[in-house]
């Protein structure tokens, strides 16, 4: 009985308003789902955090608090995302790997947030594609995929480390041909290039990205403009590549030149090809597994930063496509 006896509360000083807000959340959701990870009594009194329970739910409380205080003593947002992470990261053992997320800040948005990963998959994802001249990675929307290789992708750039972006992605979606949107070719492929053009505006703001896209440092462009081109000195990122075919794929993948890198990314669960044709990106990174200087990273819905229903909604999809 012992062991479950409560102690004295514990209590964790934090060192202004603005972290106290960031760890609270708004109507407190981040310490009630603190509360509902641990076990313990959680309340905020001033800049104290009190923590109450037994020594195993004081101990773990504590321990998710540590794991996200690179955010909360920054006044950074948390999410159920980021608590969730924390708490996978306890439970499997990963405290450590989990405790350098915090150092790895890829940039600073437009509005003020340190962009890192999030998840210990997101982590192995960025270190891949800065170890790797290609690297493929697939899983499902929201995971972060796009977003992370445009952060690398203009870092990079901004460290001169290459000297053009080049974003680009296939021209299907959902059943729909370019011929039957209305206005002249721009207008036809500005739909399909819209989440790229939103990363950077997020990264650079837009009259920076308007500027580098006239002076052709930023280059964002359907898959059909690559062909017969060399990609030199380069971040080349080709997105929805689960809408190429083989043909494309091999093609765009044979564009790439020196001191230039690609990232391929994609969700094999959304294919929009015919039925019957062989997605690309399935197909590329099945055979290039294993080729020196190329990664293959997966994502799941455990990585997914968007409002926290979407990683129900796939889930519940996945698992209509098992039956």
């Amino acid at each position: 009985m012992g062991g479950d006896k409560t102690l004295n509360p514990f209590l964790i000083e934090l060192p202004n308003s603005d972290a106290a807000l960031a760890l609270s959340g708004g109507d407190q959701k981040n310490l009630n789902r603190l509360e509902a990870l641990t076990g313990a009594s959680i309340v905020m009194r001033g800049l104290d955090l009190v923590i109450n329970g037994r020594p195993s739910q004081l101990e773990r409380a504590a321990a998710l608090v540590e794991l996200i205080r690179p955010l909360w003593e920054e006044g950074q947002a948390i999410s159920d995302v980021d608590l969730q992470a924390a708490n996978n990261a306890l439970n499997t053992g990963r405290y450590k790997d989990h405790s350098e997320l915090g150092n790895q800040v890829l940039a600073k948005s437009q509005g003020g947030n340190l962009l890192r990963p999030r998840t210990l998959r997101q982590k192995s994802y960025v270190e891949a594609m800065e170890l790797n001249d290609l690297c493929f990675v697939l899983g499902p929307a929201g995971t972060g995929k796009t977003f992370l290789a445009t952060v690398l992708a203009v870092r990079m750039l901004m460290e001169r480390k290459v000297s053009r972006l080049i974003l680009t992605r296939p021209a299907v979606e959902a059943g729909e041909r370019l011929g039957f949107l209305p206005g002249d070719l721009q207008q036809k492929v500005d739909p399909y290039l819209r989440p790229l053009y939103d990363a950077l505006h997020s990264l650079l703001g837009q009259e920076k990205t308007t500027s580098l896209l006239e002076k052709g440092v930023i280059e964002v462009a359907p898959l059909a403009y690559m062909r017969g081109r060399t990609l030199e000195d380069a971040f080349v990122i080709l997105d929805e590549a689960q809408n190429t075919t083989s043909a494309q794929m091999r093609m765009v993948l044979t564009r790439l030149g020196e001191r230039s890198r690609m990232v391929v990314t994609g969700d094999e669960t959304q294919v929009d090809l015919p039925p019957g044709q062989i997605s690309g990106l399935v197909e590329a990174a099945e055979l290039l597994r294993g080729v020196e200087g190329v990664a293959v990273c997966r994502l799941t819905s455990g990585d997914v930063v968007r409002h926290p229903i979407v990683q129900r909604v796939i889930n519940a999809y996945a698992k209509k496509a098992k039956r």
